[in-house]
């Protein structure tokens, strides 16, 4: 079914807006909750809640790109699982190595210092539109899609190596360009 006919469903109420969804993009989004949980259960359930937010959210919004929007509300519903789970019984995920990586950017007490989150996303997209695209993409692949560093260079085109080196450069540069923008110590 076309994405024009499932956001039709859902605007009519339609439970038919969930299986469609699930037949069309169930897999997709079982891979966007994957990058952030490594239990399968626990993928369901936020795949799950994705389908519940989508139901919640149209109407009164119409996405202009039905897959863009629902793997936004897969990922999310994942990171608030994974949050809610606790530290303590964590497996390892792309999620958690990410946060590891750009930690180092940001300062480990960036979010006990409570720093405005909306600031910050502002300074990180104005570094980001200086970067050359294909840096850009890559760093996007890796810490907003969560890809692993193999898989953001698969995207890319890029060697595992060269990608691994590049988003080293980015996060230094980032961190510079968020200490001069007064983000960090």
């Amino acid at each position: 079914m076309e994405d024009e006919k499932i956001v039709a469903l859902y605007w009519q109420r339609d439970e038919r807006a969930i299986r469609e969804t699930e037949k069309k993009y169930g897999r997709y989004l079982m891979g966007v909750a994957g990058r952030v949980l490594s239990d399968r259960e626990d993928r369901r359930e936020s795949v799950n809640d994705a389908y519940l937010r989508a139901w919640d959210s149209m109407p009164p919004h119409r996405p202009a790109v039905l897959s863009a929007y629902l793997g936004k509300l897969a990922r999310r519903a994942a990171i608030d699982l994974w949050r809610k789970k606790g530290r303590d019984k964590r497996a390892p995920s792309e999620y958690a190595l990410s946060l590891t990586e750009l930690a180092e950017c940001a300062g480990p007490d960036s979010t006990s210092q409570a720093v405005d989150a909306h600031l910050l996303a502002e300074a990180i997209d104005a570094y980001l539109r200086t970067l050359p695209d294909k840096t850009r993409w890559l760093f996007l692949r890796r810490y907003y899609y969560l890809d692993s560093v193999a898989g953001a260079a698969r995207f890319c085109g890029v060697s595992v190596d060269a990608a691994a080196s590049l988003l080293y450069r980015t996060r230094l540069g980032l961190k510079k360009y968020l200490q001069e923008e007064g983000f960090t110590l």
